[in-house]
């Protein structure tokens, strides 16, 4: 589709360009835009390194390794030509290459690219595990599967048809394409995600049946989670508590305000275990480091009120901060008979943590 420029007179045609014709590099220009701006791409993305090329007998380098917020590996392969090459090859070789990384590894390799980039090296564990919305290491959930996103300025019909197909076996694979356009000294791009391509109908058609089966497969294996948190929230109702009105999602976590901004009970769930916590994010670090400090204060009470002690997360290389206490009973991948008797202890947990340290968040006078 063509780009237009619409003024009050008129739509004005902005022509089409290339990348190699006006002189914009794969790799000095494109990636390193992408590296820090990879939501450009219109998924939910992480990047962990670029030009990553860690094994024996093999130059090959990944363009950029990102994680998505499920914490799949994520193989982001570039080219700036008109048929993309036979980049899907390539990403095949590398999605199988990271496909044993370990949590460790990627904390390191991250820590790397950070100090390439002028940043402390030292939060890369903080900022993985915020972003994957995590309390700490879990190796068991991480990289699960590995997806590919191939983005190029256009791609052959050859290499699409290849990429539906490697889709029906279930393979996460998609392609971008970047569209330059140039109006004068302005360079303009057109972010669409093209698969299915228009030229690869027929073969849609033909797909589309096993791909709508294929989606209800994943949809049935994402979904427990979102089970989990009904049956938390019905147990909220039932007790007339703070997240009796939560819509349950598919997400690790279910918050509800505390009544003061920028405080809110969060119920959290991993695969093994619970959190009931309260997160402390008003906006400013130096804000939140101080209400933490404040609470801090009234430990012993707030402790003793809750009837054990509680894990103060004052995470100082982040924004936020946390209180929270851990239930050790089992987490959303237990046995579903086990999970009314996990999710009773959790509402019983947040209803003695609120009791216990409202009394000083009160007292704060925010």
């Amino acid at each position: 589709m063509p780009l237009f420029e619409m003024t009050s007179t008129t739509f004005r045609p902005v022509p089409e360009a290339s990348f190699a014709a006006m002189g914009i590099g794969e790799r000095s220009d494109i990636q390193r835009l992408l590296r820090t701006q990879i939501d450009v791409l219109g998924d939910d993305l992480y990047v962990l390194t670029e030009e990553f090329g860690d094994w024996e007998d093999s130059r090959r380098r990944i363009d950029l390794l990102a994680v998505d917020a499920e914490a799949n590996l994520v193989v982001v392969e570039l080219k700036r030509t008109a048929d993309g090459g036979h980049m899907e090859l390539q990403a095949i070789r590398y999605a199988s290459m990271v496909s044993a990384m370990t949590f460790e590894r990627a904390v390191q390799i991250h820590a790397d690219f950070l100090r390439r980039l002028g940043k402390p090296g030292e939060e890369a564990q903080a900022r993985l595990l915020e972003f994957l919305g995590w309390d700490e290491p879990n190796q068991e959930a991480f990289a699960e599967d590995v997806r590919i996103v191939l983005v190029s300025e256009n791609f052959s019909k050859e290499l699409t048809t290849a990429v539906l197909w490697l889709r029906d076996r279930d393979i996460d694979i998609r392609c971008v394409r970047l569209q330059p356009y140039c109006d004068g000294d302005k360079t303009m791009i057109d972010v669409q995600q093209i698969i299915p391509l228009p030229e690869a109908h027929d073969y849609q058609v033909q797909l589309r049946e096993k791909e709508q089966q294929g989606r209800r497969q994943r949809a049935e294996r994402n979904d427990e989670r979102l089970r989990f948190w009904e049956g938390v929230v019905a147990i909220a109702r039932e007790r007339n508590t703070r997240h009796a009105n939560n819509k349950p999602g598919a997400a690790n976590w279910l918050i509800a305000t505390s009544g003061v901004r920028g405080l809110g009970f969060n119920y959290v769930v991993v695969q093994n275990y619970a959190v009931v916590e309260i997160y402390l994010d008003r906006g400013e670090a130096e804000e939140n480091k101080a209400i933490f400090d404040r609470l801090l204060e009234s430990r012993a009470e707030i402790e003793r009120a809750f009837g054990s002690q509680l894990i103060w997360d004052r995470l100082d290389a982040r924004r936020a901060c946390r209180i929270k206490h851990r239930l050790a009973i089992g987490g959303y991948r237990s046995p579903e008979a086990e999970w009314p008797v996990i999710q009773t202890a959790m509402v019983e947990a947040m209803s003695r943590f609120e009791r216990a340290i409202l009394p000083a968040i009160e007292a704060l006078d925010l």
